[in-house]
């Protein structure tokens, strides 16, 4: 590993350990070669594809790392080291934000399988954040290519940190919504004694999977707090570089090793595993596993209560119209008598 004195021209600042970008690649294939096997055997692509896509990507990226590990000087006369340098990156940024959103794809799953005690309708689940990880995918990929390119000006590699910042308050964000609303939920299944052992397991894995994409953020926020301006050619201003940046286990330990054990915890959990296949099997309110309609009912309390609200608002109208109408025949009657009176 790097021991935090820079190399001029290294596009790593540091010269890269040339095994472990190797023992990584390898790991994160058996980890996708395992989602591969699982999907055919319990049938969980759909639930997991996510987690196999960030494992493939992972792999790549490593495997991309061990190339560069052998040509990590950047060279005008070629174009490669700097390319295949800039996709290892781009490849291994992207999969945290991958991962997240397969985390919220898992507690909409979850949400299908107790829908009554769901916050939100279990279909929402993916559409809504899904379009908040596109945009973060987006500002990543933005984000990354520039502040990792060494060839760019000061002006866009700070324009890449700041995108790439923005990119992880997000996540943060959306990991802090995600903690409320699997919080919430699991309150509910408690409150209502439905935490069977699917629920509590599926739920802890998705707390850990959570917490380790949390500290990766933290760590990758952090490394681009400070500066980020990297001039290969002044060897004072890469030593001012932030330790993230100049040390290389902190990049092993709180992206390689927490996202590995991340795919990890899904090949040994596999939601495939542990839930049913088919979304129209459902938890009843009893605890026992139902087989209901494609369309089950699975909005929160709140919005049932609502419902329920609304009706009684109606039936108030209803009666409330009724009765004035009642009031206004019997005021028409009593004046037509009066009138009657009157003329006799």
């Amino acid at each position: 590993m790097a021991h935090g004195e820079p190399i001029l021209y290294s596009l790593y600042i540091y010269a890269p350990n040339k095994v472990a970008p190797v023992i990584f690649a390898v790991l994160y294939a058996v980890s996708a070669s395992l989602f591969i096997w699982q999907a055919i055997h319990y049938g969980s692509l759909k639930l997991t594809w996510l987690q196999l896509v960030s494992a493939c990507l992972f792999s790549l990226g490593y495997a991309l790392r061990e190339y560069g590990a052998y040509n990590y000087l950047y060279r005008e006369d070629s174009s490669s080291p700097l390319i295949l340098f800039v996709l290892s990156q781009v490849f291994i940024y992207v999969c945290p934000p991958l991962l997240e959103l397969a985390n919220y794809h898992v507690l909409g799953r979850l949400f299908y399988y107790v829908p009554h005690q769901a916050p939100i309708p279990a279909g929402r689940v993916l559409g809504i954040f899904g379009g908040l990880m596109a945009a973060v995918e987006l500002l990543n990929a933005l984000g990354v290519s520039l502040a990792s390119n060494p060839s760019a000006d000061s002006a866009q590699q700070s324009l890449g940190s700041n995108l790439t910042i923005a990119a992880l308050s997000i996540q943060l964000a959306v990991i802090l919504i995600f903690v409320c609303l699997a919080g919430l939920f699991h309150w509910r299944c408690v409150q209502a004694k439905m935490s069977s052992a699917t629920i509590k397991t599926i739920l802890l894995v998705l707390y850990a999977s959570m917490l380790l994409i949390f500290l990766r953020c933290i760590y990758r926020l952090v490394e681009h707090v400070g500066p980020t301006n990297k001039d290969l050619t002044n060897i004072d201003a890469l030593r001012k570089l932030s330790p993230l940046f100049r040390y290389e286990v902190y990049f092993y330990v709180f992206e390689a090793t927490f996202m590995l054990i991340n795919s990890a915890l899904w090949n040994i959990w596999n939601p495939g595993r542990l839930l049913p296949q088919d979304y129209h099997i459902y938890l009843g309110r009893d605890g026992t596993e139902l087989v209901g309609e494609k369309d089950v009912d699975n909005r929160p309390s709140c919005d049932e209560a609502y419902e329920g609200l609304s009706e009684t608002s109606k039936i108030s109208y209803s009666n409330i119209s009724n009765c004035a109408k009642l009031a206004t025949k019997l005021a028409v009657t009593d004046c037509a008598r009066k009138a009657d009176k009157i003329n006799v």
